[in-house]
């Protein structure tokens, strides 16, 4: 049986996966493991000797929390569900589709980033975050990625740290150094490319006779 650290963040990529989530998990995390598998035995919900082996433990709001994958378990889900609740008041027990959803802002829908991402030049630039922010958001509104720029920023100013802020944005830009990319103005070759030169001809100009005064 292992206990694996993981950062809370990433629950938001276990799309598609349920599990339960016990909160507040003070003491040694293998009396924990060990106590639930054998409560959920004994209550008829781990069947035909079934039992947690690989669970997680993550940090969320001044909590340590474990999270138990049904991935391989055997469960009577019906009991489970009866046994969540009536023990809520002593586990704080929460499925992980309704812990992502109502405390981590949902789960990350990766076919949208599939999609190559706007480079964005924050290698250089000042690292304030406030800075990177607007910085990443003006590249996505540029690209007509609104959306994505108003949900950048609030998943970015609810996270905790500086760390997990850059991780964030560059789920959404392809951060990239700003001599390779000029965001706001356009390249010397473009200018150039762009002004329009007169031809030079052989034909002497031909100057308009000045007027003799009266």
């Amino acid at each position: 049986m292992s206990i694996k650290n993981i950062e809370a963040e990433e629950l938001r990529e276990m799309a598609g996966k349920e599990g339960l989530i016990l909160q507040d998990c003070g003491g040694p995390l293998q009396d924990w493991l060990e106590g639930i598998n054998n409560m959920l035995t004994e209550a008829g919900i781990l069947q035909n000797g079934s039992r947690f082996t690989d669970i997680y433990v993550f940090e969320h709001e001044g909590l340590t929390n474990l999270l138990f994958p049904f991935e391989n378990a055997k469960l009577d889900v019906g009991k489970l569900a009866m046994w969540r609740l009536q023990t809520f008041g002593n586990f704080s027990g929460k499925w992980l589709t309704d812990y992502v959803d109502n405390r981590l802002g949902g789960f990350i829908d990766e076919s949208r980033f599939a999609t190559d991402k706007p480079d964005c030049p924050l290698i250089g630039a000042d690292g304030n975050v406030f800075n990177l922010i607007g910085i990443a958001s003006r590249t996505l509104k540029k690209h007509g990625l609104g959306d994505q720029a108003k949900e950048m920023t609030s998943r970015v100013f609810a996270c905790g740290s500086y760390s997990e802020a850059l991780n964030i944005i560059g789920e959404y830009v392809n951060i990239t150094d700003a001599e390779h990319v000029r965001e706001f103005r356009p390249s010397v070759v473009k200018k150039i490319k762009e002004t329009k030169v007169e031809e030079p001809t052989d034909k002497p100009k031909q100057h308009k006779p000045q007027e003799k005064g009266r």
